[in-house]
């Protein structure tokens, strides 16, 4: 069986970080492992609360995984201060990881912020630059290059930016009003649009951690770049279509539909 690290936080209502990954590890058939970064206190109405982990039990976690179950990929989520940032990356190095997909979280879907701004630069200098993809939404690029994405040309040149800059392949994240659903996969100095229907369910928490989550599933199996995203975005519409309704706010998807 292959096998899927991901490094986030703890979402105690179930439907973004850690559990979110999980589950979608699960369900498209690997093998998960978790390295926690942090406690949230939080549901579909928002986080009210954030305890990190020490740096120090961080790193103690990676080299228990590391050097028993090694993985096949590595799916990156929320970190929010430098030090652990530092941590990770020292730990992905010295243990030559591949298969990395970070998903620069910044922001919460309930609109909490999750990352210190002191910590943005060294994720860019630090952790960017290992890894395979990069899978910004459209806030997010925004931060990242400083240019105000309004359509899809300026997804483009944002995803540009940042690939170049970072020496990685960059999924840009249309989800965000630009377009319906479309997805722009920008690697070795071309881009692929990913067409997807926009689906009328606006319970969305935890859909950044999904895909980047399936994309590392399917990168784990040996699919190509490309064909891990299809697939990771067919998962993804099919946990959207199932209409899961719970909680008070921005509720979680059906990350179980196709089991």
């Amino acid at each position: 069986m292959r096998t899927v690290l991901t490094i986030a936080g703890s979402d105690c209502s179930g439907g973004a970080g850690i559990q979110a990954d999980i589950k979608t590890m699960t369900a498209n058939g690997v093998y998960a492992m978790s390295a926690i970064t942090a406690l949230t206190a939080q549901n579909t109405t928002g986080v009210s609360g954030i305890m990190e982990v020490t740096p120090e039990f961080l790193g103690m976690q990676l080299d228990s995984i590391f050097t028993d179950i090694f993985p096949d990929a590595v799916k990156i989520g929320m970190v929010s201060s430098a030090v652990l940032i530092e941590v990770i990356a020292e730990k992905l190095k010295f243990y030559n990881a591949g298969n990395i997909v970070v998903d620069p979280v910044m922001v919460s879907a309930s609109g909490s912020k999750l990352l210190r701004d002191d910590a943005i630069e060294t994720l860019k200098s630090k952790l960017f630059p290992l890894a395979l993809i990069l899978t910004p939404n459209i806030p997010e690029a925004s931060v990242l290059t400083g240019i105000s994405i309004e359509n899809e040309n300026d997804m483009i040149k944002a995803a540009e930016t940042i690939g170049s800059q970072f020496g990685c392949a960059v999924l840009c994240k249309g989800g965000h009003s630009v377009n319906d659903a479309n997805d722009l996969l920008y690697y070795d100095n071309k881009y692929k649009w990913f067409r997807g229907e926009r689906i009328n369910n606006e319970n969305t928490h935890g859909t950044g951690c999904t895909l980047s989550s399936a994309i590392a599933c399917n990168l784990a199996k040996g699919m190509d770049l490309e064909t891990s995203v299809q697939k990771a975005k067919d998962y993804i519409t099919g946990a959207l279509k199932a209409m899961l309704n719970l909680g008070k706010g921005c509720g979680p998807l059906n990350h179980m539909w196709n089991i």
